[in-house]
């Protein structure tokens, strides 16, 4: 069994579509063809059900998917630690991102990293399902490391450093009623139509577990995944919000910004990588950079 063919089941695995896989890759889409055929000769089971416009993984590819995932890495921990002694670090690091985290410098991170080792490259993916997306994508072999917000214990199998812990705002209308205040209670908002993020992202969590735990309930009437969006869409009246800080200017016209007072509601920022797989070098090298390119959250209105 060689790696190359691995390598090839894993894209097609992943883009489930042999053209996109090819194109991944940088080669003819007929070489990973050929690639596949043989490893399901070898292996003596069929790895992926074709037809003209379906591929999917058959139960063999799906036994495989993860071993292959395992397979690769530690091959690529080798490569990274020959190519350590011999003088650089090679290789690819697959990063996990949200859509937007303004209190984390990422291209001053990419920077200094690409500056140090200009051999290793970075992937940046962001699976759907905000933070608990992102977690799977780790447990899953997907990601070599994630930025996350994920409030309470690590999900099994992962360890979460902690870069920032920053407070949820409640973001009003310019004319709601409770502008004039100097704060707002969660009992205050509760009729409320809300603007929040969907199931799976760090602050809507928090929010849910707040409301929860405050025996109030709340309407959600959009989800936006780009939390700097949401003063727009407070402004045009369609709800409130709660949101972490850097997410809106405290003088950010046509909408109030106020601190929540009685429960308290922080989004945390963290770092995600797996406990149960050995860290490569280059991961290694990009972990150690990272506390010094998050920013200082902003102070609360």
């Amino acid at each position: 069994m060689e790696l190359r063919h691995l390598e090839y089941f894993l894209a097609v695995a992943e883009e489930l579509n042999f053209t996109r896989a090819a194109r991944r890759l940088h080669v003819v889409q007929s070489g990973v063809s050929a690639a596949v055929r043989a490893l399901e000769q070898e292996l003596g089971a069929p790895l992926f059900e074709r037809t003209s416009k379906h591929v999917a993984l058959t139960v063999a590819g799906e036994a495989l998917l993860p071993e292959a995932r395992a397979t690769l890495t530690a091959a690529q921990a080798a490569r990274d630690a020959v190519g350590q002694v011999a003088g650089g670090l090679r290789g690819t690091v697959r990063v996990g991102t949200m859509p937007s985290v303004a209190i984390l410098d990422l291209p001053g991170l990419f920077g200094r990293f690409h500056a140090d080792h200009p051999q290793v490259g970075i992937r940046l993916m962001a699976p759907l399902g905000g933070s608990a997306g992102l977690a799977q994508a780790l447990v899953d072999g997907e990601l070599d490391v994630a930025f996350v917000s994920l409030p309470g214990r690590p999900p099994a199998g992962l360890t979460v450093r902690s870069l920032a812990t920053v407070p949820l705002v409640a973001i009003l209308p310019a004319d709601h009623p409770r502008g004039a205040a100097s704060s707002v209670t969660l009992a205050d908002l509760a009729g409320e139509p809300f603007i929040d993020s969907p199931t799976g992202f760090g602050n809507r969590l928090v929010v849910d577990r707040g409301f929860a735990a405050a025996g109030l309930e709340r309407f959600v009437v959009i989800e936006v995944t780009d939390v700097t969006t949401t003063a727009d869409y407070v402004r045009h009246g369609l709800g409130v919000a709660l949101m972490p800080s850097f997410a809106v200017r405290a003088d950010d016209p046509g909408v109030c910004v106020r601190p929540v007072a009685g429960a308290v509601l922080e989004w945390p920022l963290g770092v995600a990588y797996s406990s149960v797989r050995r860290p490569g070098a280059a991961l290694t090298a990009l972990l150690a950079l990272i506390g010094r390119y998050v920013r200082v959250p902003p102070e609360g209105p």
